[in-house]
């Protein structure tokens, strides 16, 4: 496998660019060796500079969920373009995709996009504050929100990778009104919420853990939470940033049956183009500006490029039998990657959820970021290297998920059991 040309552009990256990359994501912090730089791709498969072809599980960490470059996707987000790359006013885009939205997320009557995870959540919180008059949050461990200041405490994923605790610069008194509790332990938020009862604005998870690597939450500690935080005013915020659109077409909360307060989503609603967005019942969304005292703009929101190409992937998402086939498709690559790990004996487990999955290896059972934690980082890294040689490219950290799109074929699935089998 020839590198000579990513080799050249990392070097040249890193003299401007921090780290010679845009998102610490992208860099190999916790396998080792220089990030691959890549130039086209299709379906299920992408190509680097040096000409070298993987099937690929990140696909743009989550939102590919149609493979790269899928002709209704392409040809929608051209349109856009063509009519005008953005006005800086509205457009029948985002009527269109908003109404998707809205018939999709059951939870949602009402929704603003804006540009990225990290503002959707920053802006939830800020309206479960604006609404409850309250002041502090709860997160849980292993659950990364995006870079706003309140939320990168004990996050994971990239976080995790770097083996950093918490970040420099973060806003010591915002970061105090941040509470930690345990993922899936609801015997510990009970006794948070016993000690900062009528203090608490709201409660934001991920329905299903995506940055400690796939970690499902259980059933009755999402219901849990849900009868606590109703019991007591505070919002229960779903993060469905990762899940949404993905784990169902309407997101984790259809999975789960249970409907929370706020609701953020980006990745797939803008097949592949930069986006988020937040939404709740009309009432809670009432208090948003303009019709509310809660401000949050955003020049590019609802770009109509975005937009259009979101618009034009729920479309194709909407179709019968498409979430049945991609939990078909899952289920074949976790189940045959579980028989050559049996086979050669390797300690692992895997958690998967449709579309997406994690192998953590060394460890017999993950629900929590700290059983996440214990898994083998070495033999992940080496792992994730002879895969690199066997065609495969993974997400290059033992704490984030691999995604499975439409675009795999099975026997691009029977190629990355094999190519398992040759790396162990």
């Amino acid at each position: 496998m020839q590198t000579t040309n990513s080799q050249r552009l990392y070097e040249a990256a890193s003299e401007i660019i921090p780290g010679g990359v845009n998102s610490p994501a992208r860099a190999w912090g916790s396998v080792g060796g220089d990030p691959l730089f890549f130039t086209s791709g299709t379906g299920s498969k992408i190509t680097d500079v040096d000409g070298n072809t993987y099937i690929d599980y990140v696909c743009s960490w989550g939102p590919l969920i149609l493979g790269h470059s899928h002709p209704a996707v392409v040809e929608a987000a051209q349109a856009a373009t063509r009519s005008g790359a953005s006005f800086g006013a509205p457009t029948e885009y985002e009527v269109e995709a908003a109404g998707l939205v809205v018939g999709a997320v059951p939870s949602i009557e009402m929704v603003r996009f804006v540009n990225s995870g990290t503002e959707a959540s920053m802006s939830a919180m800020r309206l479960a504050r604006a609404a409850t008059d309250r002041d502090m949050i709860l997160k849980f461990d292993g659950g990364y929100h995006g870079h706003d200041d309140a939320l990168l405490v004990r996050a994971g994923s990239g976080l995790a990778s770097q083996g950093i605790a918490d970040s420099a610069g973060v806003n010591s008194k915002l970061a105090a009104d941040t509470l930690v509790a345990p993922y899936n332990d609801l015997a510990a938020v009970e006794k948070i919420f016993a000690a900062y009862r009528e203090r608490l604005a709201c409660v934001i998870i991920e329905p299903i853990g995506g940055n400690m690597g796939v970690v499902p939450a259980d059933r009755d500690f999402l219901q849990g939470l849900r009868r606590i935080t109703r019991d007591d005013g505070c919002l229960l915020i779903f993060d469905e940033v990762i899940s949404g659109f993905r784990a169902a077409y309407g997101g984790a909360q259809e999975v789960y049956g249970i409907e929370p307060d706020i609701t953020c989503l980006g990745k797939t609603i803008g097949g592949g183009f930069p986006v988020g967005a937040y939404g709740g019942s009309k009432e809670l969304m009432s208090h948003v500006a303009p019709l509310g005292a809660m401000y949050q703009a955003g020049t590019l929101s609802g770009n109509p490029v975005a937009m259009a190409a979101g618009a034009a992937t729920m479309r194709e998402l909407a179709k019968p039998g498409v979430y049945e086939e991609l939990a078909r498709k899952t289920e074949r690559l976790a189940d045959g990657l579980r028989g050559v790990f049996a086979e050669l004996e390797v300690p692992f487990t895997i958690n998967q959820v449709c579309g997406m999955l994690t192998v953590f290896f060394g460890v017999e059972e993950v629900t929590d970021m700290d059983s996440a934690s214990k898994n083998d980082r070495e033999m992940f890294s080496r792992f994730f290297h002879s895969m690199l040689e066997n065609g495969v490219y993974l997400p290059p950290s033992p704490f984030e998920a691999w995604f499975v799109s439409l675009a795999h074929g099975d026997e691009d699935i029977d190629a990355t059991v094999e190519a398992a089998r040759r790396s162990l």
